[in-house]
């Protein structure tokens, strides 16, 4: 009599739910974004940046925080500088009136927008070099878990207005997280722009990226050929960003 013996069928990965993956984007990635890779999801944590933006600047209006911030924003622009008291007055009314309603739609929009631009040029690229064929959700998927540092950074925000004089409290550098945060008022705006630029929560957003795209097709694409095309990327944006702000500043 011969016997037979059955070959066991390889097991099925469980997949990690939306929030475990917030957390393990943070403690256990690799893991994470490979989940994503297989069955790709996106929108929870773009509604918590959502969220935590809108929050913010919920906090920031509560606290009294406008008014302060918007007089130093105007007494950097000299076209404000050369109006009258009562003309400036009026200005900063409407201002500190009309700051609040465009924070709450940005933080609707600009998390949304931005990921689905991201998604689609890191997606070109990397198809481009023939090193994915991933889709635009996966790559979606992708860009939305590894903002999960900026939620944290959020969540400081919020926590950082709260506890401060609200007078004393810069939005563009709410987290000091940057060199760009300890300049001078009074630094050139391009310097401003290019050192709050490198940020520990963008090089930690960057490295999430790389992993992520990576887990897509690991045997053509490394960490580190992943790690130094979003970081090409990203310094492509950075030189322009800065290039614009500079050439606006000479105008002026």
């Amino acid at each position: 009599m011969s016997s037979t013996t059955s070959t066991p069928l390889p097991e099925s990965r469980a997949e990690i739910s939306s929030v475990g993956r917030l957390f393990g984007a943070i403690i256990n990635p690799k893991p994470t974004f490979e989940s994503i890779a297989r069955r790709p999801t996106w929108l929870l944590p773009l509604i918590l940046g959502c969220v935590a933006f809108i929050g913010v600047v919920a906090v920031f209006g509560y606290r009294g925080g406008w008014r302060s911030f918007l007089e130093k924003q105007d007494d950097s622009s000299s076209r404000v500088q050369n109006m009258s008291p009562a003309a400036r007055e009026r200005l900063l009314e409407n201002q500190v009136k009309f700051a609040p309603i465009f924070g709450y739609v940005e933080g609707v929009i600009v998390p949304f927008t931005s990921a689905l631009a991201v998604a689609g040029v890191l997606l070109g690229t990397f198809t481009l070099m023939g090193t994915t064929k991933t889709d635009f959700k996966t790559s979606l998927g992708i860009v939305a878990y590894a903002g999960t540092p900026w939620l944290i950074h959020g969540a400081l925000g919020i926590l950082i207005v709260f506890l401060k004089d609200p007078s004393t409290v810069d939005l563009q550098n709410l987290v000091a997280s940057n060199a760009g945060a300890f300049l001078s008022s009074d630094a050139p705006k391009w310097l401003a722009a290019l050192l709050g630029s490198i940020d520990i929560f963008s090089i930690w957003n960057m490295a999430l990226l790389a992993i992520g795209f990576s887990a897509t097709n690991p045997k053509k694409l490394s960490f580190g050929s992943a790690f130094g095309t979003v970081l090409a990327i990203w310094t492509f944006f950075v030189i322009l960003k800065v290039a614009v702000i500079a050439a606006l500043a000479l105008m002026a």
